[in-house]
């Protein structure tokens, strides 16, 4: 099986600058993680953009649509910022059903000790081969259905909007 990882940035994929002080995109840590985790599985991983989940709008989401949508790859993972990945969940989830698709985050940078990257990453691979077709968020060691999910963010987790069953 082949597994698609599209790239679209989000707080894994940031890094400190030390003249500034922010988090910014330089280049997708993936391969690196992917290297670091041992990976063998088949997995092309292409970047779709790096941007902060607040920085994208409908015409992203669009585009990852079509790109998903378009790939021959039936199982997909998508790296994506936290804060708006449940509304892209969304509407993958509303436009795809033949296909598994797996979107993860983190919220600590992964080049940041203490990331939660690599981790959720492990957990999107895992998932995308082991679950029905679908669209899911891995996040914090748990899987959810796109339409039962949400961002909490006082508490820094994802989790149910309700007490649906979560996988």
């Amino acid at each position: 099986m082949q597994i698609q990882l599209f790239i679209t940035g989000g707080t894994l994929d940031k890094v400190y600058n030390p003249l500034t002080g922010e988090l910014v995109f330089d280049q997708t840590s993936i391969p690196a993680m992917l290297a670091r985790g041992r990976c063998t599985l088949d997995i092309a991983v292409e970047t779709l953009s790096l941007k902060d989940s607040l920085d994208m709008h409908d015409q992203d989401r669009t585009n990852i649509l079509q790109r998903c949508q378009s790939c021959p790859a039936t199982h997909i993972i998508i790296t994506h910022g936290t804060d708006t990945m449940a509304a892209t969940a969304e509407v993958l989830g509303k436009h795809i059903s033949s296909k598994t698709i797996v979107l993860s985050g983190a919220m600590i940078p992964y080049t940041v000790s203490h990331s939660d990257a690599l981790f959720n990453l492990g957990c999107a691979v895992t998932g995308v081969q082991l679950l029905p077709t679908g669209v899911y968020i891995a996040m914090n060691g748990q899987i959810f259905s796109w339409e039962n999910v949400m961002k909490n963010r006082d508490a820094g987790i994802f989790q149910q909007h309700a007490t649906n069953s979560v996988y």
